[in-house]
């Protein structure tokens, strides 16, 4: 790993703030964009952060993110709605309930089968 921890942890605050805001995970040339990098770089970036340990993964064979805990990036069967709107998917059951921290004072809803 190469990429500062300081560098780490404002590509882990964009990319939460991206899940939370429009319900997807950025791509590595939107995080470079935002970090002032270039798109090369910001793909290390993103290889780096998933490479900390956190509960996140890509694609196989791919630079896209998959999922970010609490999120998915894929549908799941974990629906979360947030004040009426259903846009975000969580990686599990457990995370599904985690979800409700990104979103203080709002109405949070969980359907699962």
């Amino acid at each position: 790993m190469t990429t500062t921890l300081e560098t780490l942890d404002r590509a882990y605050q964009l990319m939460m703030q991206a899940f939370v805001r429009r319900g997807q995970a950025l791509h590595y040339t939107e995080l470079a964009r935002d970090l002032g990098l270039t798109p090369e770089a910001g793909r290390g970036v993103l290889l780096d952060l998933m490479n900390t340990g956190v509960p996140a993964w890509l694609y196989d064979g791919t630079d896209y993110v998959a999922s970010f805990a609490p999120f998915n990036n894929v549908p799941t069967q974990y629906r979360v709605g947030v004040e009426g709107q259903q846009r975000w998917f969580a990686q599990c059951g457990f995370e599904a309930l985690a979800v409700c921290w990104l979103f203080p004072g709002k109405d949070v809803t969980i359907e699962a089968p």
